[in-house]
């Protein structure tokens, strides 16, 4: 095979995956019932580093479009809202919140690849220990 055949053929293999519609619904479903955060500043670190992926506010990029990423960004979001839910708080039968502080103290979360795209998630010391705080704090109840 010489590289027009293989270059034409990954084309067409990009092109064909933008027709799969897996990962393109960024319909977010709405808020059954929110977490009552101890504090403000909480729920604003919460959505500002985690909040794409665990409820149902999520903020789609441009790149969640374009197959095969948006295949991708679709996983991450659905599994995070299985985990972790802040949008259906009480209503799922599975919600990992009070595991969500010890996952972000041992650095787990935000995942490194979500911190490529997304560098106002990166939290500094202090914001980070804000917010593990905030995190115990809420979900001790």
């Amino acid at each position: 095979m010489n590289f027009k055949m293989i270059f034409g053929a990954a084309i067409l293999a990009f092109a064909g995956a933008q027709l799969i519609p897996y990962g393109k619904n960024h319909d977010n479903p709405p808020v059954v019932q929110e977490v009552q955060w101890d504090s403000q500043q909480t729920k604003e670190l919460f959505y500002r580093a985690c909040g794409d992926c665990h409820s149902n506010a999520t903020k789609w990029p441009w790149y969640s479009n374009v197959a095969p990423v948006s295949w991708l960004v679709a996983h991450d979001v659905e599994e995070g809202r299985e985990n972790f839910n802040a949008s259906m708080w009480e209503q799922q039968e599975i919600n990992k919140g009070v595991f969500a502080a010890y996952k972000l103290q041992k650095g787990e979360m935000p995942p490194f690849g979500y911190l490529l795209n997304h560098p106002e998630a990166k939290l500094n010391v202090e914001d980070k220990d804000a917010l593990v705080k905030g995190l115990k704090t809420t979900f001790k109840k």
